[in-house]
């Protein structure tokens, strides 16, 4: 059946509302955070992790997911997890089908969280979940990274074992120095990123604890940017490390040269977007004041 002028004007009316409530929609959108943790045998760690950042996230009002990657767990992790599932549809269990190793399980978080940004938090209770409301509001209004360091004014460590400082403070000095970084923690895991810089970062290499080094060299390298706070450091009450510094120094050594090559021999090839640049979450999702009456420059 035909449609006349009237009935045509009624429907147009009625697409450019339905597509003007979805833009206001997405000006209110809050900025949804995921976090990663990879966990393997971290029975006696992983349910009090969960429950504390599940407490400061909903404290705050922070729309939020929990992947929790199972890396070829022994005990009873998965089950652990389940039980918070069980009760919390936040939380979610993906496994690891790759090697074990804490790389190739961050990767497959990183594979599978559905944020607009991304916290990469350990499973031993190590980290603060205080500040994870700290990283969120940086990526939030401030910066695309949120790297922490628990070496400068403010931060507080309890229990590092004095060989394991000693080589972290070395090591780190040595790419400061490669990299002319300010910034003096870049070993540590615990970080948070918007997921283009996880996109544009890609592909990784690093299938174990040197991912904790890729991530961030790759982001300062290919020019997002970052913000420096101090975060709080615990060492675990339960368990023990999977970090072995014997097997890891020459993986380290590797991704360290690997992204220092690429930052002296590429020319930018793998630099971000030019026309890709940090905005605040606010300003990146407000509405156009009006939309012109039957101007359909945007397909309906």
């Amino acid at each position: 059946m035909a449609m006349g002028p009237d009935s045509f004007r009624t429907a147009a009316n009625a697409c450019i509302d339905i597509f003007e409530s979805f833009i206001k929609g997405r000006s209110n959108t809050a900025m949804k955070l995921s976090i990663v943790i990879p966990a393997h045998n971290e029975a006696g760690n992983i349910g009090t992790t969960i429950d504390a950042l599940s407490h400061c996230l909903s404290r705050e009002s922070i729309d939020y997911e929990i992947v929790v990657v199972d890396d070829h767990s022994e005990d009873a992790t998965c089950q652990e997890v389940e039980v918070h599932q069980a009760v919390n549809p936040r939380v979610r269990l993906v496994h690891n089908l790759n090697k074990n190793g804490f790389g190739y399980a961050v990767r497959c978080g990183l594979d599978h969280f559905a944020g607009d940004a991304v916290i990469i938090f350990m499973a031993d209770s190590s980290d603060d979940p205080e500040d994870v409301i700290k990283y969120y509001h940086i990526l939030h209004d401030q910066a695309e990274c949120a790297f922490g360091s628990r070496f400068i004014k403010g931060s507080l460590v309890v229990d590092y074992p004095p060989h394991k400082l000693i080589l972290n403070r070395l090591a780190n000095l040595f790419i400061r120095t490669l990299f002319g970084l300010e910034y003096n923690d870049t070993t540590n895991a615990f970080k948070g990123y918007r997921s283009n810089v996880i996109r544009g970062c890609r592909p990784f290499l690093s299938p174990h604890f040197n991912l904790t080094v890729e991530l961030p060299l790759k982001a300062i390298v290919r020019g997002y940017s970052y913000a420096i706070v101090p975060i709080n450091w615990r060492n675990r009450a339960v368990g023990y490390s999977k970090l072995r510094i014997r097997e890891m120094g020459s993986r380290y050594l590797f991704i360290v040269l690997y992204v220092l090559l690429e930052k002296w021999l590429t020319r930018g090839d793998y630099h971000r977007p030019h026309t890709e640049q940090f905005e605040p979450w606010s300003a990146e999702t407000q509405a156009p004041a009006s939309i012109p009456s039957y101007q359909f420059d945007v397909p309906l």
